[in-house]
């Protein structure tokens, strides 16, 4: 698969074939890529919660809140839910300010995902300290995000933008996820 195809499918997905399991193999994996990645000043300081059983993800899940734009939408049901999680935190004790490390990590874990025909969705709103609490994370461990992962259950298209400059989201009638985006002549300044 080219890099463009990893990702022009490398989508946001938010709900999920659960009894397609991802094994802790599968993670150790995709967290291996994000370890090979650049890292501010070569600090290193990112540390991974890996979770693909039920107990743990039942933990995990009601930290988490999906899809903002979707205001009638309270995220994935039961039977959708994602068959596992890979929680990113950062050791303060090595850099205790956040940086671009998480992002680049959680980048390369779905471009590792959607290559294993799975895919998942980068979680930023969550209860950060309730979650700390359940998973028992020592103080100088921060959650900077969590990555839901699995098969994917739903389509997602990628729609120009329309003339509004609207950056929502939405669903339609099947279910089918639209997410607008800018032409490149529009982001381009020269």
């Amino acid at each position: 698969m080219s890099m463009e195809e990893l990702v022009r499918r490398n989508r946001s997905y938010r709900r999920f074939h659960p009894e397609v399991r991802v094994g802790r193999k599968t993670l150790e994996e995709l967290v291996d890529l994000a370890r090979l990645t650049a890292s501010a000043k070569n600090g290193q300081s990112l540390r991974y919660f890996l979770s693909c059983t039920d107990r743990l993800n039942d933990v995990i899940f009601p930290h988490l809140f999906w899809a903002g734009y979707l205001k009638d939408w309270d995220g994935p049901e039961e039977g959708e839910r994602p068959a596992a999680y890979i929680v990113v935190l950062q050791d303060t004790r090595i850099e205790k300010e956040p940086v671009i490390d998480a992002g680049i990590a959680a980048q390369t874990i779905l471009l590792g995902a959607v290559e294993r025909e799975l895919g998942g969705c980068i979680i930023g709103s969550i209860s950060r300290r309730e979650l700390a609490v359940h998973l028992g994370f020592a103080p100088h461990l921060e959650i900077r995000i969590v990555v839901a992962l699995g098969k994917p259950k739903e389509t997602v298209v990628l729609e120009p933008m329309g003339p509004e400059g609207d950056v929502k989201y939405w669903r339609d009638a099947e279910a089918v996820h639209h997410v607008p985006k800018r032409s490149l002549r529009e982001i381009l300044l020269n």
